[in-house]
This record gives structure tokens, C-alpha cells and sequence, in this order.
């Protein structure tokens, strides 16, 4: 038997390097860590810079109250932090972040230089390269991050300054894992908008390439947030709300302690095609929470289409006990303590805002009927059922011989459309037609992204779009296929659809059964009886008539015999 023992303790070196691997995953994760430290440092104003896809070159400068030189020393040492005394402190925590720990973890992945300054003079200037090895030592003689550091004099107001350069560059693994520059900036903008829409009381900018894609003016009006990440469009319909509570007898969490949701919400009649533009903070800190979020839908009950997602900012403050934001290594999830409580206020909450609101919604809607039920050279599988009537101008009731059909006018007239588009796209040039003057579209950072990493996908699909400063485009073309022109709001859920898929022949049928859907019948929409049986007979022509694009049934029989055995009829 060997005396080599089987189990050995890592070098501080080897632990440093997979400490940093477990927080430093890409530039996205980079930009969160620094996030979190401006804003504990009291930050009112946040500067973000990436150029390419973040590993060339990223800043990050905030106004905060800065730090002293010894300070800013200790703050790249490991488990060094102005932010908690000892473990009896950590269930009343209430920061986001830990500086002694991100900064560390980012060094060993990169290169840093910060500059920072407490309004002392002179400012001080840390630069940590983390190519030099592992013997660097912090002024106070303790082991700092891997790589030598250097401290010097430096020019510069309140605040803190963090630049990394050279991200992974000794990681070829990391390096080869990530997206495009595109993708990764997406990642990096998608999270500084959902910072900005979670803190409307701090200015956010955003840069991308020496280009700023957009800013916030920290006014702390949740709508002013909304129309510089969005547009005034979205914003101009949205609803602010406030709701309090306490946590009650019996309950999760503490007896008594006040629970506290605001947020703002746009009006239901502005959606989008996934839950990703449905933000929820908790004290503070961004996070994905799909409880929260099924919980701010409900609020919205049936004011939302079917399979449609709302863009709105949800943000709970509750005590920091009931709050364990340790269960994610990203900090970008947290287990709450008072959990069905706490989704229940903000249920209520967002309902009673929306009760109260003037949701009413403005203009026709022109559906193309006429060329979109035009018939084809084909047998239809439904040219024995007659159109008997329209119920709740949502269904068509049909007899089919000893069948009573009932029609889901949207689901059908859908999949009508969608086969027609696809067709139309298969082989051939989308019909398209111009818009005189151009429309001018301002996108979310995501969305823009989209539009630069994806154009040929985009201009397949029959849209031009050019980029018209910041992320603002210019859409001087539309697809108009389905008997009408597609507008704005086809193009954001063509880019939405790109977006979510991974393979871009799934992309582009996950951006056809969008744009089919846009001029679709409604619920709601009345029918002549001419009109409800050429869609029947169309929908019968197709080559799957019996299911939409997005896999909701068109269709549902129930048999005379059904009908009989539920009068009783022998």
C-alpha cells in the first residue's frame, strides 16, 4: 500500500484559482460583481464601458463614497470586506456584494487597475496583474490577490473606477466557451438594464464599443427608467404602485414585520413573447425569481393574451432575516423565508394597481381577411363542417356530420397565416413593402444586440432596420405577406424569437409563428357568417390544420353520442 495520501490540501495558489473560476464565469458576472460594489458604496451615478465582447476591456466608475488607500489595498486580499464583522452578523446583512471577495476573484482572472479616492487627496491608483504569479503581498504584508501590485498616486474625485482588461487570457477554455461579442454584451446590457429598472434612483449609463447605448437619468420616477431602457411608448402606459403589509401571526417568517412592494407596470395591452422583461428585485438585489414572477401575472389575471408576458419591475423589501441570498453562487436568486406571503402581497399588489388603471386601448386593428382566407388548390379536411354560429366571438360553433366542432377563430386563423408566411419565405423573397418616412424604434439593449449580432436573419424575415444612434434603429422595411404590413411590434417579436433560439432554423419558425400571430383574429372580434366559413374551409386546407404554430389545439369535436349520454338519451 502506498504511503501517498489519496486526499491533500490544495496550495492558497490552486484555492484562489478555483474561487475565482466559481465567481468569475464570464464578462456579465464581472460587471454584477462591480454593480453591487457601487451601489454598497452609495453610488448615485454608475458608468458601464465594454468593448467587444468584455474580455478585451471593461469600466466600471461610480460617484460612491470611495476609499482610503489602505483600504483599497485590503480590498483585493482575500476575505477582506468593509461589509461584515463576523458570522453573527450574516442573517441581517443587507449589501450586495462583498468587495474583498470580487475583486480577488477578478484580478486572478484578469488584469485590474482601480482607482478610488474617499475626496482625500491624493486619490490612489491599484493595479493587479494577474499574470505575475502568486506571490504578491498587499502593503500590509497579507497575501493579496495573485500577481504583484502596484499603488500609486492618482487624480480623481469621489468614487471608484475598476477597469479589467485581458479577461481569461490564460483561460483558453473559458475564453472558447463564451459567445460572440454580441451575445456577451447582450448578457452585460440585459443586466445593467435590470439594475437600472430595479434602482430608478441612480443614474445608469451604458457604452458598448466607445457607442452609448443608453442612460437613465436617476429621477427616481420608475417611468423615466422604463423610457430610457425602453421607449416612451412603453412608458407613456405604465402604472406605478406602492402596497404594504406585515407578515402575520402564524405565518413564515416573523410575526408582525412589514413587508413592502412597489414597482411599475406597463399596460397590458404592450407584451412580449417570454417572461424576460418581467424584472423582480428583492432589498435591492436583481434577481430571477419565477415564484415572483408567476405571482406578478396572476396580478394581471386574464388582462394578459395567452402565452404573452408582461413587461413590468416588481421590487419587495422585507427583513434581511427572512432573506438567504447564499443559495445561488451568482447571488442572482435568494430563498425567501416567508415565501407564500410574500407572493401573495405582491399578487394583490399589482392587482389592485391595475384594477384602478385606465387600461382602455386606442385604435383598429386591420386583419387582411380577404387575402388571408382566400382559398387554395387544395382538399380541405374540414369541407363538410358548417359554420352554425359564433359564440362569445371567440369560438365557431360547426356541424361536421355527427360531430359539433368548436373553433378557436385565433388558434385557426394563426396556423391560416403561418403557413402562408412560410410559404411565402420558402424559396423566394418575402413580400415587402417600405415605410415612408422610416419609423424610428428604440430597443431595449437585448434587442439591439439582436438586430447587430443576427441582420441577415432579420432581413430575410423582411425587415430593414439600420442603426440610428444608441440603440434607437431605423425600420424603413416590413414583411407583408398576410395581407397587411407587419409594424413595430412584429419586428420586436421577430427579435425576441431570434433571441431565444439557439439554432437559427428554430429561431426563424420561432419568428414566423410570431409574426403570423400579429395579424391574427382576436378574441373579441366579430364575424360575418361568410367570413367563419372561409376561415373553416382554409383552416381545413392546411397541411396541419388541427394545431397552431406554437401547439394549442384549433380544434375540438364532441360526438352526437356524447351529447346523448349526457342528456340521458338512449
Amino acid at each position: 500500500m502506498s504511503d501517498t495520501p489519496a486526499v491533500e490540501r490544495l496550495d492558497d495558489a490552486t484555492v484562489d484559482r478555483i474561487a475565482a473560476g466559481e465567481v468569475i464565469t464570464r464578462p456579465e458576472r464581472v460587471v454584477g460583481e462591480l454593480l453591487d460594489n457601487a451601489l454598497d458604496a452609495g453610488a448615485a451615478s454608475v458608468r458601464v464601458e465594454v468593448d467587444g465582447d468584455g474580455t478585451e476591456r471593461l469600466r466600471v466608475a461610480d460617484d460612491g463614497h470611495g476609499m482610503a488607500r489602505g483600504d483599497a489595498a485590503r480590498a483585493v486580499e482575500r476575505h477582506a470586506t468593509s461589509k461584515l464583522r463576523d458570522a453573527a452578523e450574516l442573517p441581517a446583512t443587507t449589501s450586495l456584494g462583498f468587495r474583498g471577495e470580487a475583486l480577488p476573484s477578478i484580478a486572478d482572472a484578469g488584469r485590474l487597475e482601480l482607482v478610488t479616492s474617499d475626496g482625500s487627496e491624493p486619490g490612489t491608483r491599484l493595479v493587479v496583474d494577474g499574470d505575475g504569479g502568486s506571490e504578491g503581498r498587499s502593503p500590509s504584508g497579507s497575501r493579496a490577490s495573485p500577481g504583484d501590485v502596484q499603488i500609486t498616486d492618482a487624480g480623481r474625485a469621489r468614487g471608484t473606477t475598476v477597469i479589467v482588461r485581458d479577461l481569461f487570457a490564460d483561460r483558453p477554455a473559458r475564453l472558447e466557451a463564451l459567445g460572440g461579442a454580441g451575445a456577451e454584451f447582450a448578457k452585460v446590457s440585459d443586466l445593467v438594464a435590470r439594475y437600472a429598472l430595479t434602482r430608478p434612483d441612480v443614474s445608469f449609463s451604458l457604452a458598448h464599443d466607445g457607442r452609448d447605448v443608453f442612460e437613465t437619468p436617476g429621477s427616481g420616477v420608475y417611468e423615466d427608467t422604463l423610457a430610457a431602457v425602453y421607449d416612451r411608448h412603453v412608458a407613456a402606459g405604465a402604472t406605478t404602485f406602492t402596497h404594504e403589509t406585515t407578515l402575520s401571526a402564524g405565518g413564515e417568517g416573523p410575526n408582525g414585520a412589514a413587508l413592502h412592494v412597489e414597482g411599475v407596470l406597463a399596460s397590458p395591452a404592450t407584451t412580449r413573447a417570454d417572461r424576460s422583461h418581467l424584472r423582480t428585485a428583492v432589498n435591492g438585489r436583481p434577481v430571477v425569481n419565477e415564484g415572483l414572477r408567476r405571482a406578478v401575472e396572476r396580478g394581471y389575471g386574464t388582462l394578459l393574451p395567452n402565452g404573452r408576458h408582461p413587461i413590468a419591475v416588481v421590487s419587495v423589501s422585507l427583513p434581511p432575516e427572512t432573506v438567504d441570498a447564499n443559495v445561488h453562487p451568482a447571488k442572482a436568486e435568494v430563498a425567501l423565508a416567508a415565501r407564500e406571503a410574500v407572493e401573495a402581497a405582491v399578487e394583490t399588489g399589482v392587482n389592485d394597481a391595475l384594477t384602478t388603471a385606465d387600461l382602455r386601448r386606442s385604435g383598429e386593428v386591420a386583419m387582411g381577411l380577404e387575402e388571408s382566407l382566400e382559398p387554395v388548390d387544395a382538399d380541405s379536411a374540414l369541407a363538410d363542417a358548417e359554420v352554425l354560429g359564433q359564440f362569445r366571438e371567440t369560438y365557431l360553433l360547426c356541424v361536421a356530420g355527427e360531430e359539433l366542432l368548436v373553433i378557436d377563430q385565433h388558434a385557426a386563423h394563426e396556423r391560416v397565416n403561418y403557413e402562408r408566411l412560410r410559404a411565402a419565405v420558402s424559396g423566394t423573397p418575402i413580400e415587402r413593402v417600405g415605410i415612408s418616412p422610416p419609423e424610428t424604434v428604440s430597443l431595449s439593449p437585448a434587442e439591439a444586440a439582436v438586430v447587430e449580432e443576427r441582420a441577415d436573419e432579420v432581413a430575410a424575415l423582411g425587415f430593414e432596420a439600420d442603426p440610428f444612434g444608441g440603440t434607437t434603429v431605423k425600420l424603413s422595411t416590413v414583411p407583408a405577406p398576410l395581407g397587411r404590413p407587419a409594424d413595430s411590434a412584429a419586428f420586436r417579436e421577430v427579435l425576441a424569437a431570434l433571441a431565444r433560439g439557439d439554432d437559427p432554423a428554430d429561431a426563424r419558425e420561432a419568428a414566423l409563428a410570431d409574426l403570423a400571430c400579429h395579424p391574427s383574429l382576436k378574441a373579441g372580434d366579430t364575424l360575418e357568417d361568410e367570413q367563419a366559413q372561409s376561415l373553416v374551409h382554409r383552416l381545413g386546407q392546411c397541411e396541419q390544420p388541427f394545431a397552431c404554430p406554437h401547439g394549442r389545439p384549433t380544434v375540438l369535436s364532441v360526438s352526437a353520442g356524447t351529447l346523448a349520454a349526457g342528456f340521458e338519451r338512449e
